[in-house]
């Protein structure tokens, strides 16, 4: 007998076509959703009109930031996640919206980013909101740094917040930070060279 996946919550989409569209939440341990005011803000940073920009989402977890890209006209969003259980409530929202511009793959994120990047790929937006209290910043922001287009943008969501040194390190540059409770939410942008050769000299 197949075992029914139970939503343990919902979140919303909060903008575009999909507006106020809920997204069930699987009862799987440590998906953390990004809540609803931090997308809200985080989106207010993006853009609100996403359209014709390509979008990874390495944690899709709810498909919060995948959907809400689409939503937002976003031309393409790669979707990854690893858990079978949030993977299957992914395909059926998918399925519901018809939202044949997000693309999704169950599979490590690491994996598919060095893939991604072996194959010479590159996105506007990517998105991370990985586990915490893993290490997946040393491992997932140089591989970010190295998919994102010269004038794309990436979130970062984790524990701690990210110093403008250890963006750096990873070949970022920081330009916004928030925090909501215990969450810090960041948007970073790719150094380019004459910035890192300016911190180095200063």
């Amino acid at each position: 007998m197949k075992r029914q996946i139970r939503p343990a919550s919902q979140v919303r989409i909060i903008g575009g076509v999909w507006k106020r569209t809920p997204l069930p939440v699987a009862d799987v341990p440590g998906l953390r959703p990004t809540p609803d005011r931090v997308r809200e803000t985080v989106f207010n940073w993006l853009g609100q009109d996403l359209t014709g920009l390509r979008c990874l989402d390495l944690f899709a977890g709810t498909g919060a930031m995948s959907f809400e890209a689409a939503s937002r006209g976003a031309e393409r969003v790669l979707g990854v996640e690893q858990s079978a259980p949030a993977y299957r409530l992914l395909q059926a929202m998918q399925e519901k919206l018809k939202a044949t511009q997000i693309h999704l793959l169950r599979a490590d994120a690491e994996k598919i980013a060095r893939d991604l990047q072996a194959r010479g790929e590159q996105f506007d937006i990517i998105f991370l909101d990985p586990p915490f209290h893993q290490g997946w910043a040393e491992k997932i922001l140089p591989l970010a740094a190295c998919l994102l287009a010269p004038s794309g943008r990436l979130y970062w969501e984790s524990d701690t917040a990210l110093t403008g040194d250890q963006a750096q390190h990873y070949g970022l540059q920081l330009q916004r930070l928030g925090q909501a409770g215990q969450v810090h939410y960041h948007v970073l942008q790719k150094a380019s060279p004459d910035f890192l050769n300016k911190e180095l000299i200063s």
